[in-house]
């Protein structure tokens, strides 16, 4: 999830990616959004990794998050469910005829808008409180920041628009597996933008979906519920993993792995300088920044 700030602007990324994803096209910056992309009908835009491995993404809020839907032999897996301004079941439902069970990285408005759809969903220990009543924000800001710079559809009530509440039918900790039949997804505790952010992992296919720990932006570990030092930690245990390739959950899809240990070093740096910490600032690095 990401906070309002003049900030945010400095550091959008504009990106094509090529080569791994058939059928994407170019988008463009999503700040000024031009007539083309005001005619888009449709709230999610498709992207196939492998015969196996969907993106489903929302371009037309500057947030441009992304979930991933996973197929195995027996059932599927959905990384994150988006602002849940649009109904990403139906979606889904276009794709697989298979049980779904929905998991966020993070309990954050923002990937978690759509769970209501899916009985079945995982969540981490640590965010089960986010879950029951407690999330730090209240209802009113979380509104606002679902408009902000959103091209929503037309007649859409933003007064409708309640933080999801409710019971995970399982309960996550680092190194879990989720087994979907013939492919089998690691459960990696990444805590620092939240307590208990999670990336998951697929050795078999070298997968990394980072969540909000690592994209191309800025990265928000200036609030309370961030933690800066877990942080680096976080960015040392996903450096040492053979990655093939990451997804994160927002912004350009154009991203390689050698990011992770270009962040981590960053990291280091900032903490061996003392900067490490909340209230040390903003800090750009090219295609990507940190806000402490």
């Amino acid at each position: 999830m990401s906070r309002k700030s003049d900030f945010q602007a400095v550091f959008r990324v504009d990106f094509c990616y090529t080569g791994k994803i058939e059928k994407h096209m170019f988008r463009e910056n999503k700040l000024d959004m031009d007539a083309k992309q005001k005619e888009q009908k449709d709230w999610f835009t498709i992207d196939r990794i492998d015969p196996d491995t969907v993106i489903l993404s929302e371009y037309r809020h500057w947030e441009e998050t992304h979930c991933y839907l996973l197929a195995g032999n027996e059932r599927c897996l959905l990384i994150d469910t988006g602002l849940g301004i649009c109904n990403i079941h139906e979606e889904v439902a276009r794709l697989t005829d298979k049980p779904v069970a929905a998991v966020a990285t993070h309990v954050h408005w923002d990937h978690i808008g759509g769970h209501r759809y899916f009985p079945e969903f995982y969540a981490h220990e640590l965010e089960l409180n986010w879950l029951d009543g407690e999330f730090p924000l209240p209802l009113e800001t979380i509104r606002e920041m679902v408009l902000d710079r959103c091209d929503p559809p037309e007649g859409y009530d933003v007064g409708t628009y309640e933080f999801f509440q409710g019971t995970p039918t399982r309960v996550l900790g680092d190194g879990d597996e989720i087994d979907l039949g013939g492919r089998v997804i690691r459960v990696l505790h990444t805590p620092g933008h939240s307590p208990g952010h999670m990336c998951f992992w697929e050795p078999e296919r070298g997968y990394l979906f980072t969540g909000d720990l690592v994209y191309k932006d800025v990265l928000f570990a200036y609030y309370p519920s961030t933690d800066p030092e877990a942080y680096l930690d976080s960015l040392e245990k996903v450096a040492a993993l053979p990655v093939k390739q990451v997804f994160p959950a927002h912004h350009s899809l154009e991203i390689e792995p050698e990011i992770l240990g270009r962040m981590r070093d960053v990291f280091r740096e900032l903490k061996a300088a003392g900067k490490l910490r909340h209230g040390s600032g903003k800090f750009d690095y090219g295609d990507w920044g940190v806000w402490l």
